[in-house]
């Protein structure tokens, strides 16, 4: 898909399904950041649970340009509300800022930064004080005291002048509590499994080899690849995508073929979402990655709760899930949904197409570390790479399906709803020569055509932007359902 030109002029401040963000020099600018930093701090202080008395916000930052710069100065705003910003001393992954909103008993966190966006991205997250993003009535609240105006924002401090934590080693030895690393790197050594990381340039660099150790580096049961800050992020957009992952494709498969059977990890620009890549060199997102974590949670360790999928989420998580007697809830496409599900109920699971996964267990939170130490994991106890067990778990279950998506540009807002009301009053009868089962509308429409074969249609926010989302049993029914689904949207 081509990319949209880039705007000559800021877009409204508002606020997204995570955050606000926006192109930096244009959108995110010292002079527009700090009244939302102010705006948000104040609404963590004012929106505060009964009972917790701290005046703390942690301030939290990835390795975009500008973004350590910019995480300093929003402190002077988190100070101008009569708060006391407490900033990490480092970039760190997102989560390691929920962590430390935790472990700190702190308001909640401001994060700079764009997630998985292009290069020139750059925006602002907030996290609650139970550690994970805020609501959509939060951020509205936070985009009303915007608009009532009145916010005055200290002129930020000389840089370097701010205390500082050390928000890393905080999170590390926090996921080493809860994982038994020291067990997972002598499993892989001693099953002869390499993990090879990637995280894309991003904030997570560096964490995976911390959290498994210095002899798991030396004896090459982990490396990393791609770990030296690059704002221009390799020219390619920070997200686990298998277009952008080739030189982690490679290094796996040489590793395999040399004699060490390998897995990739790769981990988005701010760490909250992940995919991997088997020893064959497949490209393995969520909708793989999900129901191994639901078999080996609800199996192996016998973990309590709920399994929590989007509507985009692959059938194979269901089928997992149902066989070891677990619920299964349906929610539409955003981790927020899943999120707040987390906070209401006990869930031992839940996760998104897009690479972000919580568990009931840890925060309600993506996390992809803390995902990928579960994953290794996994594989240490089932004793056999990647690619062998998830071949093992879709045989189990019905056989092995194929998934895709594909974003489509509509030509305008005109034509986008046209399409919308098309859907809805006549939504089609047969996708690519396949009768519709069934017509899902939980978000956007779902075309069931089969066990583990259906076609989703989904719009952007505010964009003339169309998600085509298809799980179907080969790669080439994927491929021409796809291509169906292309044809019927751009039809007149």
């Amino acid at each position: 898909m081509a990319s949209a030109p880039l705007p000559l002029e800021a877009a409204p401040i508002a606020f997204g399904t995570d955050g606000w963000r926006g192109i930096l020099g244009v959108d995110i600018t010292v002079e527009r950041l700090l009244p939302v930093a102010a705006a948000a701090a104040a609404e963590l202080a004012y929106a505060a649970p009964a009972g917790l008395s701290s005046r703390e916000v942690v301030i939290g930052y990835d390795r975009r340009f500008l973004a350590p710069e910019l995480a300093e100065a929003i402190c002077s705003a988190v100070r101008g509300v009569n708060l006391q910003p407490v900033l990490a001393d480092s970039a760190t992954p997102t989560p390691a800022s929920s962590w430390a909103v935790v472990e700190r008993g702190a308001l909640g966190a401001l994060v700079i930064t764009a997630s998985h966006n292009p290069p020139e991205w750059l925006g602002l997250k907030i996290k609650g004080p139970f550690g994970g993003s805020v609501e959509g009535d939060f951020t509205q609240r936070v985009e009303t005291r915007l608009a009532a105006g009145g916010i005055t924002v200290p002129i930020p401090a000389p840089p370097g002048g701010e205390p500082r934590f050390d928000a890393l080693g905080a999170y590390v030895a926090g996921l080493q509590a809860r994982v038994n690393t020291a067990a997972l790197a002598a499993g892989l050594q001693r099953l002869g499994l390499r993990v090879i990381v990637d995280p894309m340039h991003g904030s997570a660099a560096g964490v995976l080899p911390a959290l498994l150790g210095e002899q798991a580096v030396a004896c090459g049961a982990i490396q990393e690849i791609r770990s030296n800050r690059d704002p221009l992020f390799g020219g390619h957009p920070p997200e686990p995508l298998a277009p952008y992952l080739g030189e982690l494709i490679a290094a796996v498969q040489a590793s395999t073929a040399a004699g060490s059977p390998a897995m990739g990890i790769v981990f988005d620009g701010d760490g909250d979402r992940i995919a991997a890549i088997d020893e064959r060199g497949r490209f393995c997102s969520t909708q793989l990655l999900m129901p191994l974590f639901i078999d080996h949670l609800a199996r192996a360790r016998q973990l309590p709760g709920s399994v929590v999928k989007t509507v985009s989420g692959s059938d194979l998580m269901r089928q997992v899930a149902e066989a070891l007697g677990r619920t299964v809830l349906e929610k539409p496409v955003g981790f927020k949904y899943i999120a707040a599900e987390m906070l209401a109920s006990e869930v031992l699971v839940g996760g998104e197409e897009s690479g972000g996964v919580g568990f009931g267990m840890h925060l309600p939170e993506r996390d992809a570390p803390f995902a990928a130490l579960l994953l290794i994991e996994a594989l240490v106890e089932g004793g056999v790479p990647l690619g062998e067990r998830l071949d093992a778990l879709q045989q189990a279950h019905g056989g092995a399906a194929s998934y895709d998506r594909l974003d489509l540009r509509l030509a305008d807002m005109a034509a986008r709803l046209q399409l919308e009301t098309r859907l809805a009053e006549a939504p089609p009868e047969a996708v690519a020569g396949s009768p519709v089962q069934e017509v899902i509308s939980t978000d956007g429409v779902k075309l069931r055509l089969g066990p583990s074969h259906w076609l989703m249609l989904r719009f952007s926010g505010t964009e003339p932007l169309l998600r085509l989302y298809c799980e179907a049993p080969t790669a080439d029914r994927v491929a021409e359902v796809l291509a169906w689904a292309r044809g019927y949207a751009l039809e007149g």
